[in-house]
Parts: C-alpha cells; structure tokens; sequence
C-alpha cells in the first residue's frame, strides 16, 4: 500500500526538495525533512505529549515550519498554527483556548512570544528558531539531542485551525483523529488534489500566503504527500510571485483575488516579462473574486484558472474549471465533497434560483473546539453541516454566493469579524453605537468601515475619526481595524436592539 508522507520519498527523491524558500533561495530535500520531523517528535514526545495531546506554531514563513508540522502530526497531535500579525493578547487566548502544552516560535517573533508569560501556563515545552527569549530554549539545541528514528508507534495527527465566530472571540476547528497509522491514509484533500488537480512528484507548488492559514498548510502538506516541491514565499509580492512561477516553471499555485488584483496592475511590460507558460493549475479561494478580474486573469494565464468554495471545517468542496465559470460566471462550482442543500429558514429545500442558507450532506463530523453550542449550531437535525454562508443552486447545480450569514467581512481573502471589533469601539467613551461592516475595495475586495453614532455630535469629524482607528491598532491586529469611520445620527436596529446590517450595508454595496 502506498504511503502518503514525505519519508516515503527518501529512497527515491530523498535529494529532491520538499521545500525551496522564495526570497533566500534554501532548500530542505526530502531527507532532510523526514529526518527532521522525526527527531521533532521525539523531542515532543520526551515532553510528554501524547496522541491527542496540543502544538502550537507562532511562526513566520519559515524554512522549519514544515519539519514542525510533520513532527507533530507523525506523533499523532493537534497541531494550532497561529496568525503572527495578532497582538500577544490575541496569540494568548489561542494557546490556552487550544490547551497546547508545547509552543514553537521563531526569534523573529521573539517580541510577540515574549509577552505570552501569562498565557502559557501549561505550555512546558517552550521552543525558539534562530535565538532564544526568556522562557524559551534553542530549538536546535533540542534537535540535536535526538537521533532521527520513528517513534516506536506513529499515528496521524490533525491540524486545528481557529477560525472566528460571531462573538469575536476565535475557535478551534477540531476534527476527529483517525488512529491511522502515519502515512498509511490519504486524507480526502489529497486524494482530490490528486486525482482533480493532478498533483504528482514532479508537480512544483508555488505557496504565495502565510501558512496559519488553512488552505496554504492543507495544500503545501498534500503537494509533500504526493512527493512534489513547494516553492514556499516568505511574504507575497506580485512581480516576485511572478519571477518565482518562471524561476522554478511552477506547474501549481493557489491565490486569493487580492493577489490577481496586485499582479494584474503591474505594468503590462512588467506582466508579459514573466514567462507562467508552466502553470497547469492556478486556483483561487478563500473570497469571493470580481468577475472582471478573473476574466482578465483568464486572458491573460489561459484556462489554468481554477476556483473552489470550501471552509476550514473540511465539510465539503466545490471547484469549476475555466470553461465551465465561463458558462456560468460568477458561480464556484459544483460539489466533488459533500451534496449540496439550500433551505429557507424552516429548513425546507429551495428551487433553483432561490437563495437560501448552504448545507452540505456529507460524513464529516468536527467540532468547535470548547464551544458545544457553536457546534451544534453548525449541524441541522438531518446531519448536515453549514459554514454560515448563503447562496442558490441554478438549474444546472452550479453554486453561486451571494451573503454571509454572520456577516463576515473578507478582506485581501482574510477573515475579518465586526464583532470584535465593535466590542472594542463601544468602550471608547466617545463612541454612543457603532457597527463595522465590510465595503467594496478594488484592491482588497472589501475594507473594514466603522459606522458611529458619537456620544456627542459636535465631536464627529475627523479627529474623532483617527482617534478610534489608532484606538482600534492599540487593542487588535491591525488588518482588523478599519480604515475609516463614518459618522451617523442613528443605526438601523430592530426594537429588540438588533443590528440591521444588511439595510447598513445597503448603502455602500451598488445593487
């Protein structure tokens, strides 16, 4: 039985890259990261973690990211990549809402991890890439003192990425371990990319965006269990994307609209410079993409654009080629995971046409991590799983969005919740009501907008205004916080106190 897991590869391709880093040029061959994920689980596995147990990962785009990672999910853990952009209170909570009792970071990020003391009581490992802080030891020293043999029993792990939910406060997304043996399953993501996008050992995956996020670590660990080489950038900039597709003759790559926006205004001199006649696969995620811009990237790159719909969760995947998008612009797609449902609010299936709240029917099962309600929320009595969205089937069962039911914004394909924002606004003593909400941006598809009823009218302007937005970058990361503030007599709320967004949003959203 084939095994799906870089160590599969030594005998092979073990001089082959696994990893090739964008900017520095570095390579780990596949022999060097079997041999280290091995000695990364025994140093987890010395410190006590046992299958089930927690990782967390505070990293930049690192060349031993990946190392970590198989690591940890060779010795059956739930590993928790974190977003570095968050404020040390915000990486807090993750850690010990996920209950990781081992914390990897890099000296990079020695100033964020530095100020998590408070947080990592139960955190006994504490690990450091490239310089050490207090509280933390030399992750190559720790390396070291490890031979690179397997564990005596490896089972697989899983990846618990946090996702927000309507309250603000983030979750873990925790799907169920297998108990398989390491390597002996391919999970459905690999096999789908597989077998849809013909992922193999000579296919060289280019990875544009931070890996805390679900579809960069899913794709880049599926293309290392197919044997193929991910060219991984430490931070994306188009011309460079571009130099790199043509440096390594990249065969697939996956964006999100804001990067087709980035590349697509370069210079057209600077654009045709770059030879991408290597790209079999482009595919784009993670947020909805203007129809002018993917017909633009469609001109340009040819019918190697390729988009899906799917959630962290993992509870079902449309995709639609480039043909069938041109026939049915707009849409993402129809199912390869998971049946499609759209039902009204009584739960009853709506025609074509009609738009209604997405369920997909499928076997998965997962769990927001310590939030029972959440989770049973997400399920309906059938079985089937929602990611909240709403959209319509048309006659042909193609899958179009057209809302967020939890009124999520997406900005630059990030998740952004008004939430946790207007929670912190509200306890400005200058702010009376406040909504954020999501508004058309060019580059970014949407930025977040702070809409305020001002405690005092006379003060709205724009002291007030810069005032709130340096508030704002004081308390939450800043890709959160808006860009601009509006100021307003009276919000459109429901007598039960309930915020209208839909009616707010109506007044920057052309119709």
């Amino acid at each position: 039985m084939a095994r799906h897991e870089p160590g599969a590869y030594v005998e092979a391709r073990g001089d082959q890259p696994a990893v090739v880093m964008g900017e520095s040029g570095e390579i780990i061959t596949y022999r060097e990261l079997d041999r280290r994920s091995k000695q990364v689980a025994r140093v987890l596995r010395e410190a006590g973690l046992q299958p089930g147990d927690h990782v967390a990962i505070l990293l930049e785009n690192h060349p031993r990211y990946f190392e970590i990672v198989w690591g940890a999910q060779r010795a059956g853990l739930y590993t928790t990549p974190i977003n570095w952009h968050l404020k040390p209170e915000e990486v807090g909570y993750i850690v010990e809402d996920c209950e990781a009792t081992a914390l990897f970071s890099s000296s990079a990020l020695a100033g964020i991890a530095s100020g998590l003391s408070e947080h990592l009581g139960r955190v006994g490992l504490r690990l450091m890439i490239d310089g050490t802080a207090p509280g933390f030891a030399p992750y190559e020293e720790a390396l070291a003192r490890h031979a690179p043999e397997p564990l005596d029993e490896e089972t697989e792990g899983a990846i618990m990425f946090y996702s927000s939910g309507t309250t603000g406060r983030p979750k873990g997304i925790k799907p169920p371990l297998s108990g398989a043996p390491f390597g002996a399953a391919a999970g459905g993501l690999t096999l789908l990319f597989q077998f849809k996008y013909g992922v193999t050992p000579d296919s060289i995956y280019l990875c544009p965006a931070p890996l805390y996020h679900a579809a960069p670590m899913g794709w880049s660990t599926s293309v290392q269990r197919l044997g193929g080489t991910v060219v991984l950038m430490e931070r994306f900039d188009p011309a460079k994307a571009l130099g790199l597709i043509e440096r390594h003759r990249v065969t697939h790559a996956q964006f999100v609209p804001t990067h087709f926006v980035r590349m697509l205004k370069l210079p057209e001199a600077e654009r045709r410079r770059f030879d991408v006649s290597s790209l079999q696969k482009a595919i784009h995620a993670a947020a909805p993409c203007p129809i002018d811009v993917k017909r633009e990237m469609i001109g340009w790159w040819g019918n190697v654009v390729e988009e899906y719909y799917a959630g962290s969760e993992g509870n079902g995947f449309c995709a639609i080629g480039t043909e069938e998008w041109l026939a049915h612009p707009g849409s993402v797609g129809k199912p390869l995971l998971g049946r499609l449902h759209i039902l009204d609010e009584n739960g009853n299936e709506q025609p074509p046409g009609e738009a209604g709240q997405i369920w997909f029917e499928s076997d998965v099962r997962f769990e927001y991590h310590n939030d029972p309600k959440k989770t049973a929320e997400a399920f309906n009595p059938k079985g089937w799983s929602s990611l909240g969205d709403i959209g319509y089937l048309d006659a042909e069962g193609f899958l179009f969005l057209t809302d967020r039911a939890s009124h999520m914004i997406i900005s630059g394909g990030v998740n952004i919740y008004p939430q946790e924002v207007e929670n912190e606004l509200v306890m400005h003593p200058a702010v009376a009501d406040v909504a954020v909400i999501g508004v058309p941006h060019p580059e970014m598809g949407e930025q977040v907008k702070a809409v305020i009823v001002p405690a005092e009218a006379a003060a709205a302007g724009p002291a007030l205004e810069a005032e709130l937005i340096a508030f704002t970058r004081e308390r939450i990361a800043h890709y959160k916080c808006p860009t601009s503030v509006d100021f307003v007599e009276t919000l459109p709320r429901l007598p039960t106190g309930k915020l209208r967004k839909a009616e707010l949003r109506k007044r920057y959203w052309p119709a």
